[in-house]
C-alpha cells in the first residue's frame, strides 16, 4: 500500500477539483424535443401512405406472383 505524500495528496486534490469544476462549468444538456401523440400519428399515417403509393407503383413481377 502507498502512502500519500504531502506534495502528491496536493496534486492529486487540486486534480480532482479541476475536473469536478470543468464538469460544473459545461453547457447543461438541452432537453429532448417533445413530440405529441398527433405528430407521431400525422408522421405514421405520411409514412404508410407513402408505402402504399410505392406499391402501387410498383412493377407486378409475373414470375413471382403475391
Amino acid at each position: 500500500m502507498r502512502m500519500w505524500r504531502i506534495p502528491d495528496l496536493t496534486v492529486y486534490c487540486l486534480g480532482m477539483m479541476f475536473l469536478s469544476l470543468e464538469g460544473c462549468s459545461s453547457d447543461p444538456p438541452k432537453p429532448a424535443p417533445s413530440v405529441t401523440p398527433d405528430q407521431v400519428r400525422s408522421h405514421s399515417e405520411k409514412a404508410f401512405d407513402k408505402l402504399k403509393q410505392e406499391e402501387q407503383n410498383r412493377p407486378v413481377d409475373p414470375a413471382n406472383p403475391r
